[in-house]
């Protein structure tokens, strides 16, 4: 299945002078898929070398760092040829090998250009927590995240139906598929951007192992939760990652303490909440006091909202049939709310748009407030029908001066009163404001 990933590889590849490639991102997101697909469509070789539980491979990093001698030796071991820029070099799961994370360092400073991509699924837990000797300075890093909108789009073979929808926001012209393209806007609520998700449904096209599915990816995060902290620590990191739904699910979705039990504090929590984000299961939204430039300058740190980085896993974990998110009614409208705006936040930042929200006194509340590529201060709200009266865009640009805001409903392209209307289903054209 084609990712937005591959063509950044492709960019890392084609540059002249290049540092060893980091990937991060949250289990089962199909980073090893991902890299070895594209290591076998534009390389000679790839030299994969897995280090989970391969004490075998990480002894060779142990004896010195030296570049020559462990490319010799990996050759030997995994019966191929390595040769520079012929060869790509994917080390996975390389949080488990604190040598192999240091080399990366030696790779970048060596007179030899091999190719080197690694990746690891709780890379920035173990780096947090352990005496790593991190490379700073000396890697590129990048994310990837579950599959946007597009990318569901290009795996359910509908291309075409994606090429129309960016035409019809650049044009900003009502798109004459708008019912169509809300349907499988519904259907991804539901399977939401795992690749096993989506190769389920693509395969048997039946939400029951679509769900089976989503359900096994959860529980995995859970088991990882126990496998790589202390008792306290998972029973703590549980309780706020079972918080979520009911912090979403209330009108108010400020991260609230209380919520997770009663008399809980900060102090308490923060450790759970930042092994969450570090390992890519929840994104952050944090508050801006004001909507000035620049925009992480005026943040309230004590205030944000939490979200599931995939809206599948989310549904998943309200429990909810799919048959409720797939048809277009008044039905839970508060849960579908919960839902597009949780939608909304994740394909902001796959486009590479940072988002805060904002707030004014409990009068006013402006879903995301993002800041483009050329400065501009621009307030997003996100509509989960086609009830679209707000009066916080308007309490915002009386305060604030901006050049226009977006709406995104359920509603077709349009535009008015200085308010760029867009649906659902185009959120992923925005990355033309990164």
């Amino acid at each position: 299945m084609e990712r937005k990933m591959s063509k950044i590889l492709l960019d890392w590849k084609n540059q002249k002078e290049k540092l060893p490639l980091i990937i991060y991102g949250a289990r089962q997101v199909g980073k090893t898929y991902t890299i070895l697909s594209f290591g076998k469509k534009n390389y000679k070789n790839v030299a994969y070398i897995n280090f989970e539980g391969n004490t075998e491979i990480s002894k060779i990093f142990e004896q010195d760092l030296d570049i020559e001698r462990i490319i010799n030796e990996l050759s030997v071991k995994l019966g191929i040829s390595i040769f520079e820029e012929d060869t790509l070099i994917f080390f996975d799961e390389i949080q488990a090998c604190e040598r192999a994370l240091t080399s990366l360092k030696y790779f970048a400073e060596s007179k030899a250009k091999y190719d080197v991509v690694a990746a690891g699924s709780l890379l920035g837990i173990a780096i947090n927590r352990q005496k790593y000797s991190f490379p700073v300075g000396k890697v590129k890093m990048v994310t990837l995240h579950p599959f946007d909108f597009e990318e569901f789009l290009w795996a359910l073979d509908k291309k075409d139906l994606a090429d129309m929808i960016r035409e019809s926001f650049e044009k900003n012209k009502e798109f004459s598929l708008h019912s169509l393209a809300s349907q499988y806007y519904r259907l991804y609520l539901a399977i939401g951007g795992m690749p096993r998700a989506i190769l389920e449904y693509k395969e048997k096209q039946d939400m029951n192992f679509v769900a089976a599915t989503l359900n096994d990816i959860n529980n995995s995060y859970i088991a990882d939760m126990a496998k790589y902290t202390t008792p306290t620590e998972t029973t703590k990191i549980m309780a706020v990652y079972n918080s979520i739904s009911a912090q979403l699910a209330k009108e108010n979705k400020k991260f609230q303490y209380k919520l997770i039990k009663s008399g809980a504090r900060a102090y308490e929590y923060e450790s759970a909440l930042n092994w969450l984000n570090a390992s890519g299961i929840v994104n952050q939204c944090t508050k801006i006091k004001e909507a000035k430039l620049p925009l992480p300058a005026y943040i309230d740190p004590e205030s944000f909202k939490i979200y599931m980085a995939d809206v599948g896993l989310l549904c998943n974990k309200f429990d909810i049939p799919a048959n409720i998110v797939l048809v277009d009614n008044d039905i839970m409208n508060d849960f579908k709310g919960a839902l597009a705006e949780n939608y909304v936040c994740n394909a902001l930042i796959e486009c590479g748009l940072k988002p805060y929200y904002w707030e004014s006194n409990g009068k006013a509340e402006v879903d995301f407030v993002v800041q483009d590529k050329n400065g501009n201060i621009i307030p997003i709200e996100a509509k989960s029908s086609i009830h679209t009266r707000s009066k916080s865009l308007n309490v915002f640009k009386s305060l604030y001066k901006i050049p226009y805001s977006i709406r995104i409903s359920a509603k077709n392209f349009g535009f008015e009163n200085e308010i760029k209307c867009i649906p659902h289903y185009s959120v992923f054209c925005l990355d033309s404001l990164a």
